[in-house]
């Protein structure tokens, strides 16, 4: 109700005590208020409108605060202007409607504002959407095949999170993700099938392998089935893993059917090491006296008659302990490139070819000297002290690398 106008400025009560509004259009009759005075019948139906009022502020304030969309306050003020508009009240119902259409201006501009709020979050969702979508693109080219389903998992989630954005975009945006989705795990589902298909291979083979070992580790011929467990064990691991329900236990048969025959092998030779530790002790004592009588070599065809003797004698001795056997062939094998680098430089000091070369070399260079001191008498007598000095220098060179091809001439004759 305006605050300079009283209740008589919008109604009346008539002599039956009908009461009126008064509004642009006219009069209007509100209703009657039985065994009333004039003023409770009027007082009656001002109170309506005070709470139409009341009504329309409490509206007003929601719209303001925007705690009301933009829709749902159009619609609010829509119902309450019909109200208004067939309201049996008394008050100045055509300002009440005036201040709901003072709303209309606040809505419009709270739903460009939404509109534009809207706008922004489908542009953050569709980019989110985008980056979602080719990580999922990414994850579906890849071979990530346990990370990946966690991933998917979890991209999932966080789609059906994020709010629709327009429906053709949004409809794109899922059929690719949707389908990246359905080729990782096709791909995922087509590897783990092919890699079943390949553990159950290595289980036929690694089965067969057993076979094998199960046939060979009672054999005692050492060399040859060890050499056949080498090949056996190449063998299991070219394989590759079985399932692994069974892979272990498969593992511990083979193993077990190799220490079978290893620890079988180990226990006789063992037992040939200590028949064979008196032939070590001989072959050593007969190695003792061959490297007295043999080094240092001082006359080589002795030497290689007493290389040769103690070869004879050794090969006559048996085997000898494993641990044995590879100090025992370095001492020989220390007397033969002893006798080998003896001979080497024999033959090199009596070389007929080597020797000729050194002689002729040597020739050529006391030649040169002799012509570089003539070219210095010449010189000198010529009065050219310089040049003199240059030949005599050169000369004296010249006799250094004589001495050395003097030297070793002297090495092939000596």
């Amino acid at each position: 109700m305006s605050d300079t106008a009283g209740p008589a400025a919008f109604g009346r009560v008539a002599e039956d005590g009908t009461v009126y509004v008064r509004t642009a259009d006219g009069e209007r009759a509100v209703g009657q208020v039985p065994d009333a005075s004039p003023e409770e019948a009027l007082a009656f139906f001002v109170r309506r409108f005070e709470s139409l009022q009341v009504e329309v502020d409490l509206l007003a304030a929601r719209v303001r605060a925007g705690t009301m969309s933009p829709d749902e306050a159009r619609k609010a003020v829509a119902n309450h202007k019909k109200q208004i508009a067939e309201a049996n009240a008394v008050g100045d119902l055509a300002g009440l409607a005036d201040r709901l259409d003072s709303l209309t201006g606040a809505i419009a501009e709270q739903a460009e504002a939404r509109k534009a709020q809207r706008a922004q979050q489908n542009e953050q969702t569709r980019a989110t959407k985008e980056q979602m979508v080719a990580e999922a693109e990414a994850l579906a080219a890849g071979n990530d095949w346990r990370g990946g389903v966690n991933r998917f998992r979890a991209l999932l989630e966080s789609w059906k999170a994020l709010p629709r954005i327009d429906r053709q975009t949004d409809d794109a945006l899922w059929h690719r993700f949707s389908s990246a989705r359905t080729t990782y795990t096709r791909r995922r589902k087509a590897q783990f099938a092919q890699q079943a298909e390949k553990r159950d291979q290595a289980k036929r083979v690694k089965q067969e392998i057993i076979a094998e070992a199960e046939a060979i580790a009672g054999s005692t011929e050492w060399g040859p089935t060890a050499g056949m467990f080498r090949d056996l064990m190449q063998r299991w691991k070219a394989a590759g893993p079985a399932p692994r329900d069974v892979d272990e236990q498969l593992w511990q048969t083979f193993r077990g059917l190799q220490d079978q025959f290893f620890a079988a092998r180990s226990a006789a030779l063992s037992e040939q090491d200590a028949e064979f530790r008196g032939n070590q002790e001989a072959k050593e004592a007969l190695l003792d006296e061959a490297e007295k009588a043999i080094l240092p070599i001082t006359d080589l065809n002795a030497s290689k008659q007493a290389f040769r003797a103690f070869l004879d004698k050794f090969a006559e001795i048996g085997k000898v302990p494993r641990d044995a056997i590879r100090p025992i062939d370095n001492r020989v094998r220390a007397l033969e490139h002893a006798l080998r680098d003896v001979e080497n430089e024999h033959w090199r000091r009596t070389n007929p070819e080597a020797r000729q070369r050194a002689t002729d070399t040597a020739n050529k260079l006391q030649t040169q000297i002799e012509q570089l001191e003539q070219k210095a008498s010449k010189a000198e007598a010529r009065g050219d002290e310089r040049k003199a000095k240059e030949h005599r220098a050169a000369a004296d060179t010249y006799r250094s690398w004589l001495e050395q091809a003097e030297k070793a001439v002297q090495d092939f004759t000596g």
